[in-house]
Order: C-alpha cells, then sequence, then structure tokens
C-alpha cells in the first residue's frame, strides 16, 4: 500500500534553556547530568527534517526558567483555527500558558483560549478523522474532556492511562492517518483496551521495548512516520504497512520524559491541506 503524505504545519519551541530541575514524571532525574547543546542540536536535525519533508515549522520563543517548554505539544490544541492553550496540573509549567496565549492571538487566531479544567494540550488530545482521542489518568482531567468537546464542537473519546511511565496520551498512542493508530496496549485500563480494539481493529501494538524507548512518541504526515530509532520493531510494523519510518535520536530530551511529538504542536487552520507527493 502506498501512503499520501499531507503538508503540515508545526509549532515548535528551541530547547535554549532545557534541563532537568525537577521530577513531574519518572523518566525525570534530576541527580543525572543533562546537555543542553545537545538537546538544542537533537532538535534542530528535527526541525530541519520537518523542513525537508515539506512542511512548515513555527517557532515560539523559549522562555528562561522554563525548562520544559521544548515540549510544545504540551501547551495547546489546535483544530480548525481554534486553539485550546493548556492549563498544566504542575507549578512548575504554568507559566508557559500565557506564552502560548500571546503567540496564538499575536498570530490571528481569533477563538482562542485558556482551558478551565486541567488540560495538557495535545500531550492528551490526538485528532484522529472525525475524533479527538482524550487522555486521563495522570494530568488532563476527565472534565476537561467535555469542554473540549463544546470548544472544537465534535467528539471527544476519553481513554484512560494506567501506567505512570505513559502519563500522556502521547507517549502511549500515535495517530498515522484518519483511519490507522499504533499503541501500547498495557499503557491503558482494561475497558480503553476494548474501546480502542473497537474503533482500530487494525492497529499496530507496540511491544515494551519499543515503548519504554518512546516510540509512539511519534509524528506522522500520513506517510513519514518519525520516531525514536530505538524502536525498531515500530519501524518493521511500519514498513510493513507502507509508512516510511524515519528514525530520530532525541536521547538527551528523553531524560526529560519527551521525544517527537512531545516537541511538535500542530497548527490546524482549517480542512486538511491537499495531499502531496513525499520523498
Amino acid at each position: 500500500m502506498r501512503r499520501t503524505a499531507t503538508r503540515r504545519h508545526y509549532l515548535m519551541v528551541r530547547p535554549t534553556y532545557f534541563d532537568v530541575e525537577y521530577s513531574i514524571n519518572p523518566w525525570m532525574d534530576p541527580k543525572k547530568p543533562t546537555f543542553t547543546e545537545v538537546a538544542v542540536a537533537q532538535w534542530e536535525w528535527l526541525r530541519n527534517l520537518y523542513l525537508e519533508l515539506g512542511h512548515r515549522v513555527e517557532q515560539l520563543q523559549p522562555r528562561s526558567g522554563l525548562p520544559d517548554m521544548v515540549f510544545a505539544a504540551n501547551g495547546a490544541t489546535v483544530v480548525n483555527g481554534q486553539a485550546l492553550v493548556a492549563r498544566f496540573r504542575h507549578t512548575h509549567r504554568c507559566p508557559e500558558s500565557a506564552a502560548y496565549l500571546r503567540w496564538f492571538r499575536e498570530h490571528g487566531y481569533r477563538n482562542v483560549r485558556q482551558a478551565r479544567w486541567i488540560n495538557e494540550g495535545e500531550g492528551d488530545y490526538l485528532l484522529a478523522g472525525p475524533r479527538l482521542l482524550a487522555g486521563s489518568g495522570f494530568r488532563t482531567n476527565t472534565e476537561a474532556h467535555l469542554e473540549s468537546q463544546e470548544f472544537f464542537g465534535m467528539p471527544v473519546v476519553g481513554l484512560t492511562l494506567v501506567d505512570p511511565r505513559y502519563y500522556h496520551l502521547d507517549t502511549a498512542l500515535t495517530v498515522l492517518d484518519h483511519d490507522t493508530v499504533m499503541y501500547y496496549p498495557k499503557a491503558f485500563s482494561a475497558s480503553s483496551r476494548r474501546l480502542l480494539e473497537e474503533l482500530y481493529p487494525d492497529a499496530i501494538t507496540a511491544s515494551d521495548d519499543d515503548a519504554a524507548a518512546f516510540g509512539l512518541n511519534a509524528v506522522s504526515d500520513g506517510r513519514h512516520v518519525v520516531l525514536p530509532q530505538a524502536a525498531t520493531g515500530l519501524v518493521g510494523q511500519l514498513r510493513e504497512r507502507g509508512f516510511e519510518p524515519i528514525g530520530a535520536d532525541l536521547s538527551e530530551l528523553l531524560k526529560a520524559g519527551g521525544s517527537v511529538k512531545c516537541c511538535t504542536l500542530e497548527l490546524r487552520a482549517g480542512q486538511t491541506e491537499g495531499p502531496r507527493h513525499g520523498r
């Protein structure tokens, strides 16, 4: 099967101030050394790859004292030109919301506001065709799901996360195209697993090793799938399904519990842009 890539529009934040100064997920250990210059180099590789693939990349200026701001996906959810900005659970990240609100307003978004309930943006909201898949269990409140459904005017399907290593939905599930996802079943409650099996009977499922390599923190344009290079099992399954996996090394950012998708917030201005031929 030949897959078709679609040109995307992303927002990213350079990890100028990246560090692990506190621990708000199991991946973060402030005792381990971090190397900001390595994080920047890995991030620049990812940004340049998006440009090479024909995607458009915007940048929001990083703020001193906000070392996790590089994880732009958590800052908002954007669908059809409407931006619902995050309300972070942990005080360490709360100041990021003001930066996103200002950016969206300065860039002409008319329907933009901060979420009323705890809502960590595309960390827990993934657009899958006609619906938003929404995570809860560790960060985003279930009350936020109804708020998002009303704000965007589209169905929101709640999924409960149960493994603290996979604290955001985007660490346990990737939307590959409108009809296809890959996910790690053990990250979800029994009822959520049954729901995913019903919605996506042909989904790709990740092994323990691939999930632990953050292989599901990936970005797909419908053809190319950028994911951590250590997730070799997923790489093989993607090729079998006609996708073109591209391995990434974001190992420095993984020290803070983030990888490809965490660094990438998709800006959806309206209907999906027309298909194009990839590399």
